[in-house]
């Protein structure tokens, strides 16, 4: 049940190519889903995809660009979150010596931050100070090979990272490639070594773009943008295995239009996994069985606008916002708590080129 004494806010990261200012933050009323524009950040070029220390203390964008200062390469950002009024400041910006990265991860200690270069497919790590701001970069780690699809697959692209729930590990997800990579984080150093076992190479040509883990951390879902399909993955990391035991559509039956998928993501109660299809403009909706991690498919959502790049879902579980990201919206849906399915709300937020969203509680 939804703590009413708490104050939620969202931040919403965009490609600032088409006016758009930065990251803007909104206040989020948890009765009613409502979003209210409350500030903009400071200037900054791209922050499209964000991630919010474990504490709530800071936010860290990835600046989504080819060059930055002048050097090849983006740069990510960090920002220092008011614990008052969810005001963010801008600590420091840091070059990721990585082209396009496209996103970012924080240890839950709050002392490395890890990047994904999309274009060079490398991964970047940052030394994190105390005071939130970005230290130098401790290490990189390029990928090497190429994949079946000639226009998308001709190099490396690593385009997510996230730690084990435990965090001993971190996976890379590349989609050139169609790997997943896991690297144990030497804690000491800020230095990734490959752990081969535990990697995993999936069916060539799938594009695997995204990863969650569930509540239990026992299974992973990831999500191929180029098949349009959620792989289930039991992890043990006693064990160091990491299988693959259900290949699931995202796509309504006997769709034959082109689509590419975007976001994945999991109700907070994990009950129910989400998927967007950038194409078909849809979500689909799966319930997830507890014990096995095996997907069923609910249903699909229309999402009410073009190219639902990224979608998420506020910390009550009760509302889920979708970024249309070609249409310049976000819209709000409702939760059936009893279903999974989404019930669309009046009133769509007008923001130019709206790329990801994450929530905070104070």
């Amino acid at each position: 049940m939804e703590n009413l004494s708490k104050k939620y806010i969202a931040y919403v990261g965009t490609y600032t190519s088409n006016g758009s200012q930065g990251i803007y933050s909104y206040n989020l009323d948890i009765k009613s889903g409502r979003l209210e524009q409350i500030g903009v950040s400071s200037k900054v070029d791209n922050p499209s995809y964000l991630n919010i220390s474990h504490d709530n203390k800071f936010l860290y964008a990835v600046l989504e660009n080819e060059v930055f200062n002048g050097e090849a390469g983006g740069a990510v950002a960090a920002f220092r979150i008011d614990q008052k009024t969810g005001e963010i400041k801008l600590l420091n910006i840091k070059g990721t010596k990585g082209k396009a990265p496209c996103n970012v991860c924080i240890a839950r200690d709050n002392k490395y931050v890890f990047v994904a270069n999309y274009n060079e497919g490398t991964v970047s790590v940052f030394q994190v100070n105390e005071d939130g701001s970005l230290g130098s970069i401790s290490t990189i780690v390029e990928h090497e090979g190429s994949g079946p699809n000639k226009i998308r697959q001709t190099k490396p692209h690593v385009h997510y990272v996230t730690l084990t729930p435990e965090e001993k590990y971190l996976c890379v997800v590349d989609l050139g490639i169609d790997s997943i990579k896991f690297y144990e984080v030497d804690r000491k150093h800020g230095s990734l070594i490959i752990n081969d076992k535990l990697s995993l190479i999936i069916k060539p040509g799938s594009g695997p773009r995204h990863m969650e883990f569930d509540p239990s951390g026992k299974t992973a879902y990831i999500i191929t943008e180029l098949s349009c399909e959620v792989l289930v993955v039991q992890y043990c990391v006693e064990k160091q295995t990491f299988d693959i035991i259900q290949h699931i559509s995202t796509l309504p039956k006997g769709y034959v239009g082109e689509n590419i998928c975007g976001a994945i993501h999991i109700s907070p109660d994990g009950n129910y996994l989400y998927a967007s299809n950038r194409g078909d403009d849809s979500l689909a909706i799966f319930k997830i069985e507890k014990t096995s991690g095996i997907l069923e498919l609910v249903g699909h959502s229309a999402t009410y606008g073009e190219c639902p790049r990224d979608f998420g879902i506020d910390p009550t579980g009760k509302f889920m916002y979708v970024l249309n990201q070609d249409s310049d919206t976000i819209v709000t849906f409702k939760i059936v708590s009893e279903s999974g399915k989404l019930e669309v709300l009046a009133g769509d937020i007008k923001i130019l080129s709206p790329v990801c969203i994450k929530f905070i509680s104070l």
